[in-house]
């Protein structure tokens, strides 16, 4: 069986969005393993990003849960339910929901394994719809950076189809807790637009494979300065290399594809080459997961550089409602492109 084939091995180019990859990894899943089952919010029909369509016809009404609104009360449900060997799947329908089942998650889910010395497995996976999207602040968190300081939690953030399959199936198959945190422009469900690259909606092959979790991929090869970003900001540092290879300026750009664990070598390799080192990150700047790269590089590779490492985040506010103060706000392509040729300068 492949583990991560490249992407672009594309003979018979079969291309399909984030949330029909996502869908075809759970149905695989479903297939192959019967302790591996769905619940949430209205996922008989769906749910809000199509992210379960069809299940229920196929694998009926035990195997597919709609739940009532309570989400510490299903998050425990499913605790439970992977302690005794199954292997849930929640969706939900805003990764934002997620916190009203903290304790669950963080007392619970991520420390039962250390606490029982081992001898307790949680095979779960959390869907968790993530960022900004002109729904206001309380449907607009970064979800990925709030967990990523919780020991006992994997985290993937994957930003393409092939990735999105690849890290999914694997996550289904681990017997630790995953994060699955999808940007919510990415799904390309409900006619929604994708996002700025055309990589949103991308090759899948029809063969079966799986990515580590905790692998990245250099997404853009470069040799003037490294540029690490995930989720929706990868697409829009994407745009961004694209336009600066025709001025001369030779940017690599790295997907981490998981926050947790995170392929620091990865990093550390390409700053080795390109000695400038820049971290793109939806979540706010205070405490982020660019924080944690930044510092984890200056303490491994600092001699390398020859210039600050600098990041681009949204500031430390609650995300606006305003569709323009909430453009304001979140990294765009011009914010990218300014400090890459400042970098530059130096």
């Amino acid at each position: 069986m492949p583990t991560d084939r490249k992407q672009s091995v594309q003979s018979t180019s079969r291309q399909l969005t984030v949330v029909q990859a996502l869908r075809e990894a759970v149905r695989e899943e479903m297939r192959r393993d019967e302790q591996v089952f769905v619940l949430g919010e209205d996922i008989r029909i769906g749910g809000s990003f199509l992210f379960t369509l069809g299940l229920l016809d196929e694998f009926g009404s035990e195997r597919v849960l709609n739940t009532p609104i309570s989400e510490a009360g299903f998050v425990g449900l499913a605790i439970g339910a992977a302690i005794q060997g199954m292997r849930p799947i929640i969706d939900f329908q805003y990764g934002d929901f997620i916190f009203t089942a903290f304790d669950q998650i963080m007392q619970q889910c991520a420390k039962l394994q250390y606490m029982s010395g081992g001898q307790v497995s949680i095979p779960l996976v959390f869907q968790l719809p993530t960022g900004a999207s002109g729904r206001g602040a309380q449907h607009a968190n970064s979800v990925e950076t709030v967990f990523c300081g919780i020991p006992g939690l994997k985290i993937a953030t994957p930003a393409t189809p092939y990735d999105a399959k690849g890290l999914f199936k694997s996550a289904v198959r681990d017997n630790n807790p995953v994060m699955f945190c999808v940007h919510k422009h990415l799904y390309g469900s409900k006619g929604r637009q994708l996002a700025e690259s055309s990589i949103s909606r991308g090759h899948v092959p029809d063969e079966e494979y799986l990515i580590p979790l905790g692998r990245g991929d250099i997404k853009k090869r470069g040799q003037d300065i490294t540029l690490v970003a995930n989720g929706l900001m990868l697409h829009r540092s994407l745009n961004v290399a694209e336009a600066l290879e025709n001025e001369g300026v030779s940017v690599e750009v790295v997907d981490p594809r998981c926050l947790a664990p995170f392929d620091t070598d990865l990093v550390i390799n390409s700053v080795v080459k390109t000695s400038r080192l820049l971290i793109v990150e939806e979540g706010s700047e205070r405490g982020g997961w660019g924080a944690q790269l930044a510092a984890d590089i200056a303490g491994q590779a600092i001699g390398f550089l020859d210039a600050p490492i600098r990041r681009v985040a949204t500031p430390n506010v609650p995300i606006p409602f305003s569709p323009v103060l909430e453009s304001a706000v979140i990294p765009d392509e011009a914010r990218i492109r300014s400090v890459i040729l400042e970098l530059m300068d130096h």
